[in-house]
């Protein structure tokens, strides 16, 4: 079918529904809900075969709405190679998610390059570049839940942006920001696409208005993921069950140690480049109350909480007790070891969107850093126990599971305290709200998702409400 000025037409509502239905980027899945709207706010390229760029608004039977990106590319007849991608067809337009076409993901890079400006759409390149890398075929990730990376040879990798919120992509402006000031520990941003509006293209969206699209950056070829490499590391130990995890070749100590330097030093880098204030009194106890809050919903959907749930709350209330100031930034907001890659030059961190499910303006608001610190001690306690999931009970590895992540925790910690001359536990009462929060979360995810690794965080929270015992006794 064609539309207007004879450029294809978007598939119909219910044709797009289905498509969006089944992909893995879409998080209403598990709710009632229906598409609305799809608007073409802009066209990359307009001669065959055309490439635009969709917004298509998703509205739930709870009255709330979301906005997903679905760039579409068309052909008039089908392409089997794109079969996976197929959108839907009326046989005489094909239209498939451009970002598995590599005959139509150039036009990205080709534009930040450039700097191309369009209607309902800009290009940008980062101020730090010069020009893009040359850049080969491209092949999209898979792995990922939320957003969809495309990968271009060895040089360049272009992360879209699924699920859209008004304003700039906190990704973008930390990524710039830590250009800016020369941090070693990001993988560089090349650029980024902003499309704009003004005609109410998505009821989810202000009726005139902009939003991040997608942004492009170095690509860490030759690096591993934080998670692999410690993993490696864990199932070394368990091979070794008769060693200790300091005697074991593959010890990830150093490297946990490295990555709390790389931490501190991102952490000082933000300060300097984008807004601090402190939070004391009346701020406290909202944190605090939000903390509470989240405590009680948990227990009320997981009763295995109960029992813990006065000593976990007892840490909140010191929180709202600190009567010292609170230097708080912006931070990562969803820190763990899925989130850094290790190159031949040093840990690298990746994903400073935040959680994508919370508002754009809680993802860009002011954190202590001991969030994310709190972020990653709690990913080692999962690098060290989740193979133990699968496993029957054995009391030696679950010592040497406890042993692994209290070594590096430490070395992490010992790291951060290096970089910055303050370390992370100096703030006790800090970093115990920040990780009984995330233990709780995990506790809830677990019990809905993965009830084997729910043993993971409630070893967590058994911990963490002794201390609040503990203190409550002295």
């Amino acid at each position: 079918m064609t539309g207007v000025d004879g450029l294809p037409a978007l598939p119909d509502l219910a044709v797009i529904e289905g498509f969006l239905g089944h992909q893995r980027w879409f998080a209403g899945k598990s709710r009632s809900w229906r598409i609305t709207a799809a608007t073409t706010i802009g066209w990359l390229r307009t001669e065959a075969p055309a490439v635009r760029l969709t917004l298509v608004t998703v509205s739930y039977d709870d009255g709330e709405a979301e906005t997903y990106q679905l760039p579409i590319v068309s052909y008039p007849e089908p392409v089997e190679h794109l079969s996976h991608a197929l959108v839907g067809d009326d046989g005489v337009t094909w239209s498939y998610d451009a970002l598995h076409d590599k005959d139509a993901t150039p036009v990205w890079l080709r534009g930040i390059d450039a700097q191309d400006v369009g209607e309902g759409w800009s290009f940008h390149r980062d101020s730090s570049v010069e020009e893009l890398p040359p850049a080969g075929p491209s092949i999209v990730i898979g792995a990922e839940q939320s957003n969809t990376s495309v990968i271009f040879g060895d040089t360049v990798i272009l992360k879209v942006f699924r699920k859209i919120s008004p304003g700039l992509n906190p990704d973008i402006e930390v990524h710039s920001a830590l250009a800016a000031e020369g941090s070693p520990h990001i993988a560089p941003l090349l650029g980024w696409l902003e499309g704009q509006w003004d005609d109410g293209g998505s009821a989810s969206l202000r009726s005139d208005g902009s939003a991040s699209l997608a942004m492009a950056q170095t690509f860490l070829h030759n690096s591993t993921e934080g998670w692999a490499t410690a993993t490696a590391s864990v199932r070394d130990l368990y091979a070794e069950a008769d060693l200790h995890a300091h005697e074991v070749g593959g010890d990830f100590a150093g490297e946990a140690f490295r990555l709390g330097v790389a931490t501190a030093e991102v952490h000082e880098a933000l300060a300097r480049a984008l807004p601090t204030a402190t939070m004391e009194g009346k701020e406290l106890d909202t944190l605090a109350d939000g903390m509470r809050t989240r405590l009680e919903r948990a227990v009320a959907a997981v009763p295995d909480l109960e029992p813990f749930a006065s000593a976990l709350g007892s840490g909140f209330d010191d929180l709202a007790a600190l009567d010292e100031p609170v230097e708080v930034q912006r931070v990562h907001g969803d820190y763990h070891l899925g989130q850094v890659m290790r190159t031949l030059d040093g840990w690298k961190l990746l994903d400073f969107e935040g959680e994508p499910a919370r508002p754009l303006e809680e993802r860009r608001a002011l954190d202590s850093p001991s969030k994310d610190v709190a972020g990653m001690l709690r990913s080692f306690d999962y690098a060290a126990r989740h193979l133990l999931a699968d496993h029957p009970p054995d009391p030696r590895l679950e010592y040497r599971a406890v042993e692994w992540a209290e070594r590096n925790r430490e070395a992490f910690c010992k790291g951060y305290a290096e970089a910055s001359g303050r370390d992370p536990r100096d703030q006790a009462v800090l970093l115990r709200a920040f990780e009984t929060d995330k233990a709780i979360y995990e506790v809830v995810y677990e019990a809905r998702n993965r009830p084997r690794w729910l043993p993971i965080p409630m070893s967590a929270i058994q911990r963490l409400a002794a201390t609040g015992d503990e203190e409550a006794d002295q």
